[in-house]
């Protein structure tokens, strides 16, 4: 399965908690993030992750784009709905897609608990 890994600068903790806590698992799969998100992840665990630019880079739309290749199967996008965001059409398109595409997004981590309850 490829996985999408994105988090908003005020989950980027509890996205490196969660990924350490299912470390085991997301191991077995191909991995993908934004720039940040990713190299954060990657120094806390023993994860390889491809990383594509930063969120408010690009990193977003780059994340949508394989969405709409066929090319991602699930995302994890913790966002911070208390913070104004400079990318926020960038966020609102990839959760469009992910839509559009029947892709399941966990935009929290009790959501993304209850995805990988499945993937165990």
């Amino acid at each position: 399965m490829k996985i999408a890994l994105i988090a908003h600068d005020k989950k980027k903790d509890e996205m490196i908690r969660f990924c350490a806590k299912h470390e085991d698992i997301l191991r077995k799969h191909q991995l993908f993030a934004t720039g940040t998100t990713g190299v954060k992840v990657m120094e806390a665990t023993n994860l390889i992750i491809h990383c594509f630019r930063s969120g408010p880079l690009g990193g977003d739309q780059e994340i949508g784009a394989r969405v709409a290749n066929g090319d991602i199967d699930l995302i994890l996008f913790f966002r911070d709905p208390l913070t104004a965001q400079p990318h926020e059409p960038d966020v609102s398109a990839l959760f469009r897609l992910s839509d559009v595409y029947k892709i399941p997004l966990a935009s929290n981590v009790n959501t993304a608990e209850l995805f990988f309850q499945t993937l165990k």
